[in-house]
């Protein structure tokens, strides 16, 4: 990762001492509160100082804004990525620099599960603001999966979940239900980690949101214009306020069973 610091270097498996562990339990569980992992730990009875345990094997990278490298495609796959703050976008690039994004991903939410087979990640990783993670190596992972089977089996399904939405996409559906199936989902998946899902921030560019939604940017331009025009969301540079959520799940009906979020 390019121009980063690590706080903590426990991701090689090394267990710290006791009393750190015990020092650090605070943030453990704040750091696992909102953690695309969490539903898997409380479900299997994950207490709190197994978590401040989980918490000594990860390490805490920040980044210094936008467009720096998390992972590049090609490189070994050694880790797992959940965003603490901000926001990642995963891209492949052709030869000539023509970028295709390939999704999205929010505050709990994990990066890097295509990286499992072939072994290497697929796609590069890139911020797309000052961004935080907690850096799980796969080993220590793995490990964990294997005294809680419930996490292995979370795990699959993200990955499960990755891979409908890359191929639903790919299917023949309008602009409009498009657009408004991605502000549905991200309206849940700020939601599911306590956030307001009517009023939120795009960390993303339009010219993202279209290659995301395989659209030409001035095409996701005009359906926001025309969304705004029938009431249906308040847009100001990239502040979102969703005004009738009613109308835009409607819209994007055809798209909602696989972009429902994790």
């Amino acid at each position: 990762m390019d121009s980063t610091l690590i706080e903590t270097t426990y991701a090689d498996g090394r267990i710290c001492g006791e009393t750190s562990c015990r020092e650090r339990e605070g943030d453990a569980m704040s750091f696992c509160g909102s953690c695309a992992f969490s539903e898997a730990c409380v479900s299997s009875g994950y207490a709190k100082g197994d978590l401040a345990a989980l918490h000594c094997l990860v390490e805490h990278v920040h980044t210094g804004g936008a467009g720096e490298h998390v992972f590049r495609r090609g490189e070994p796959f050694r880790a797992l990525y959940a965003v603490r703050r901000g926001g990642v976008k995963t891209s492949l690039f052709s030869r000539d620099g023509r970028e295709q994004v390939l999704g999205f991903y929010l505050p709990g939410e994990i990066i890097g599960l295509n990286g499992i087979y072939p072994d290497c990640y697929p796609c590069d990783a890139l911020t797309l603001e000052k961004t935080e993670f907690c850096r799980f190596s796969f080993p220590a992972m793995s490990s964990l999966a294997s005294v809680l089977p419930v996490v292995q089996s979370h795990l699959f399904r993200l990955l499960s979940k990755e891979l409908g939405t890359a191929n639903l996409l790919a299917g023949e559906h309008t602009a409009d239900e498009r657009v408004a199936a991605f502000l549905v989902d991200l309206s849940e998946r700020y939601e599911q980690r306590g956030l307001s899902s009517q009023r939120f921030r795009l960390p993303m560019s339009r010219s993202d949101i279209a290659s995301y939604l395989r659209l030409a940017p001035e095409t996701v331009s005009r359906v926001l214009s025309r969304f705004r025009q029938q009431g249906w969301v308040a847009i100001e540079g990239r502040g979102v306020q969703l005004q009738r959520m009613d109308a835009l799940r409607d819209a994007g009906m055809a798209l909602r069973p696989m972009l429902a979020s994790a």
